[in-house]
């Protein structure tokens, strides 16, 4: 009984479940465990820091293909001195072409002029009146001889004599008369008979007629004595053709040949009245006007 009393006072050792440890021994525990709790918390901080550090140079050092799929300008662009990278679609369709340019677009081309040609053959009338016949251009010939024809004054010039076989004479019998009144060099004439002839198989008159892509129309007063005449008619360009024939054995016949035709600019409607057949000791043909609108 003394002993157990003694044991109660004199220690604390005792507990419901043993004895005590020594303060000592507690006081290891406690280190031990705060060393513990350090290194686990040293860890997480650690882990953490390195997860920030490897976010961050992420961001920081995307490649080139993130930054194009992120639609972000590119580094330097904007600021001055820093060339800034060309789009490939930029200029790569149009070469020599700067940006937001668009390629010029194409002239309209146009249309080709389809050739027309016609020709018929009528009687010549009585009185023929050039200026009217002709507003665009007209040419008379025998008035003042072989070699000068008159024609209208300041007309086109889209009438020219390309000249012919044989010798050309000029004569003042015609059947009809012809009238104008603005030619050169002989500014008008009343009912003037004259023209041009030349004899012989195969001898001529040749004539052409500048086209402008429009329809025109020549009027060609031409005759023959004596002789069968061949019209020929074509185009330089190509294209359809016609030929008429007239023909008197016996004494003058005359006609007005009218042509109407379509070429290109700059094309030429070539005209030849020949001799086809010689009837007679001079079996001829002639020219007296043309009239052309």
């Amino acid at each position: 009984m003394a002993e157990e009393d003694r044991t109660r006072i004199g220690g604390r050792a005792s507990s419901p479940h043993g004895h005590r440890q020594p303060r000592s021994t507690l006081r290891r525990i406690a280190r031990a465990r705060r060393r513990r709790r350090w290194i686990v918390e040293a860890v997480a901080a650690f882990a953490c820091l390195a997860a920030v550090v490897a976010y961050l140079g992420t961001e920081q050092h995307a490649g080139p293909g993130q930054e194009e799929s992120a639609g972000g300008p590119a580094p330097g662009a904007g600021r001055p001195g820093v060339p800034s990278p060309q789009r490939p679609d930029a200029d790569a369709a149009s070469p020599g072409l700067r940006p937001r340019q668009r390629p010029p677009s194409p002239s309209p081309s146009r249309p080709a002029v389809e050739p027309v040609l016609t020709v018929t053959r009528a009687d010549v009338p009585a009185r023929v009146d050039l200026s009217a016949a002709g507003p665009v251009d007209w040419l008379h010939w025998g008035l003042l001889g072989a070699d000068q024809p008159v024609r209208k004054r300041n007309g086109s010039g889209a009438i020219r004599d390309e000249g012919g076989r044989g010798q050309r004479e000029s004569y003042s019998n015609n059947p009809e008369e012809y009238t104008w009144r603005d030619g050169a060099p002989v500014g008008s004439a009343s009912g003037t008979t004259s023209g041009l002839y030349t004899c012989g198989r195969g001898s001529g008159f040749a004539l052409a007629v500048t086209a402008d892509g429009e329809p025109r129309t020549v009027r060609l007063f031409a005759g023959l004595w004596m002789a069968r005449g061949r019209l020929d008619v074509r185009l330089s360009t190509g294209g359809p053709t016609s030929t008429l024939r007239m023909e008197d054995p016996h004494t003058q016949h005359t006609a007005e040949f009218t042509v109407r035709f379509r070429a290109p600019r700059g094309a030429k409607l070539l005209v030849n009245w020949t001799v086809e057949e010689s009837f007679g000791d001079c079996g001829n043909v002639s020219v007296q006007a043309v009239g052309l609108r």
